[in-house]
């Protein structure tokens, strides 16, 4: 989604939404109670960040959707099956939460913490394709967020 606004400021204000919103998320007041389900979406998403940390050293990679300076396309591992495991695994981690808040604010929350990741990874796509002409190819073969589906 291209808003007029400068990349590093359409940048930074996804990341500040982002944070706001996980912010919200754990901060509202709820009924929070543990349960195999929390769990196992927290266990799932420590599991995938590891492995993405494991393919996608720290250095390579930016909190913003901006590509670092002398990065490297990553393709495999995790990436080989969604292009954004890392927000996967944050989307896996704060629907444990979610979940576990057994609360309708924190149910919107995490729905809107899924838009905002879903045009911030349009924004990093973007600046990927200009940055790496076969970013292009490897989208059209891996889905954004679930194998297969999306």
């Amino acid at each position: 989604m291209n808003i007029g606004l400068p990349i590093g400021l359409q940048s930074r204000l996804w990341v500040a939404a982002q944070f706001v919103l996980i912010a919200a998320m754990v901060l509202w007041p709820a009924d929070w109670r543990w349960d195999a389900l929390v769990i196992a979406l927290g266990i799932a998403a420590i599991a995938l960040g590891l492995w993405v940390f494991a393919y996608n050293r720290p250095g390579n990679f930016n909190i913003r959707p901006e590509p670092k300076a002398g990065g490297q396309l990553i393709t495999g591992g995790p990436y080989g099956w969604v292009r954004h495991p890392m927000y996967v695994a944050l989307l896996l981690g704060m629907a444990g939460v979610a979940v576990g808040s057994h609360s309708l604010v924190q149910a919107g929350l995490w729905l809107a913490l899924l838009i905002v990741l879903n045009f911030k990874a349009a924004l990093e796509e973007r600046l990927l394709r200009q940055r790496w002409p076969d970013y292009a190819a490897y989208a059209q073969r891996t889905r954004r967020f679930i194998p297969g589906v999306w």
